[in-house]
């Protein structure tokens, strides 16, 4: 029980990282909140989960871009649970043109991905950070990408529909500095952030793909959601509390 009863927000609780999230924190001992824009594309996953874990886990929509929402998941959480330990800053907001390849992005589609997804992790730890440090400390995890540090291998999605969609790359980056900024920010009120960037994860891409993917790694290749959750843990756990401003790369050697 490593987590020892923690409050976690976990932001895009109802993706697919978000669902393996879920499940490793309440697995560790932990107190899982769920939030999405929209709690329904996962019910079927809540019921599951409220059934084996009906004392530790709460689900409850929320945007990222919306202050008022925020503040009202803060408040609603702290009051049920007694306070929140961490928040995980897993949405993926887009809009509907998102993943173009550079030639069709528009400036509007540019900036308005931009702006949702980067403001919205701004956004989330702000809020959660002024709350952490009214409440005597508190730990923030980002979830950026091994794109954030590197250029995209093109070559990997010749003769697929697929690309590093430019936003990406952009985003991924951003959220990567703003983690360090608001680590130092809060670096004398108890308060932890650092950034976990995972390497492509299996999500029924072409075969092709995986076996180009899977060749510049050391041994397993594209991660399974798991190998993420399971890093994930240890972000959140007192093993990890003398960590902040960091990324954290988890991808078998595919940035090397």
């Amino acid at each position: 029980m490593i987590l020892n009863n923690k409050v976690i927000v976990v932001t895009g609780g109802a993706g697919l990282l978000g669902k393996a999230f879920i499940k490793e924190i309440l697995a560790h001992g932990g107190i899982a909140i769920l939030t999405d824009i929209q709690t329904s594309l996962a019910q079927d996953f809540i019921d599951e989960i409220k059934v084996e874990y009906p004392d530790q886990f709460y689900a409850a929509n929320m945007d990222i871009t919306n202050k008022p929402s925020i503040n009202s998941l803060i408040k609603d959480v702290s009051k049920r649970y007694g306070g929140i330990d961490c928040l995980v800053n897993n949405a993926y907001p887009k809009n509907k043109n998102y993943g173009k390849k550079i030639e069709d992005v528009s400036y509007e589609d540019f900036s308005e991905n931009i702006s949702t997804h980067v403001g919205g992790y701004f956004l989330t730890s702000q809020q959660f950070g002024i709350f952490f440090k009214n409440h005597k400390g508190g730990n923030i995890i980002n979830i950026g990408s091994i794109y954030g540090t590197l250029a995209p291998r093109f070559e990997l999605y010749k003769n697929t529909e697929m690309t590093v969609p430019v936003e990406y790359a952009a985003i991924k980056s951003s959220i990567i500095q703003l983690t360090k900024y608001f680590a130092q920010y809060f670096k004398k009120d108890n308060i932890r952030v650092n950034c976990l960037s995972p390497g492509g994860v299996l999500d029924n891409q072409p075969e092709s793909f995986v076996r180009s993917y899977n060749s510049f790694c050391s041994k397993k290749g594209m991660l399974e959601p798991l190998d993420v959750a399971n890093t994930l843990i240890f972000l959140l756990s007192d093993s990890s509390k003398f960590i902040t401003g960091q990324n954290l790369i988890v991808d078998d050697g595919f940035s090397l």
